[in-house]
């Protein structure tokens, strides 16, 4: 009878410390992925109105991501749409997906939108 016990108990600490082992991957991966989008929208702030409409209308979506982050922010990818919400104001989104530990891809979103006075208005949700 002791072995079972000790033998579901090991089991349980094995389960356990996997989910915690998980959860850590995933904070240090929405921790990363908050920080590209980050930068990126510090760099788009940096642009006038004229500026992000050739962005928007070069159709480039690609972010590129800060080599100083580390090798493992070479699995994010990172995509940015930029739209027109009305004729002073731009709906800015970006997505960050990667493939955790556990194999499923995630993905983050940062919304934002930049009217002619500045950036306003920002929402950041995860999937």
């Amino acid at each position: 009878m002791a072995a079972v016990v000790l033998v579901f108990s090991i089991t349980t600490a094995m389960a356990a410390m996997e989910r915690g082992f998980q959860a850590i991957d995933t904070a240090r991966n929405l921790t990363t992925s908050a920080q590209i989008m980050e930068d990126e929208m510090e760099r788009l702030r940096l642009e006038n109105w004229a500026q992000l409409q050739a962005l928007q209308d070069s159709g480039d979506t690609a972010v590129t991501i800060d080599s100083s982050l580390g090798p493992a922010a070479a699995r994010f990818q990172c995509a940015r749409v930029i739209r027109d919400l009305k004729p002073d104001m731009k709906e800015i989104t970006l997505t960050t997906t990667w493939h955790g530990a556990d194999g499923r891809l995630h993905t983050v979103s940062y919304l934002t939108r930049y009217g002619k006075n500045g950036l306003n208005d920002y929402y950041y949700t995860v999937h």
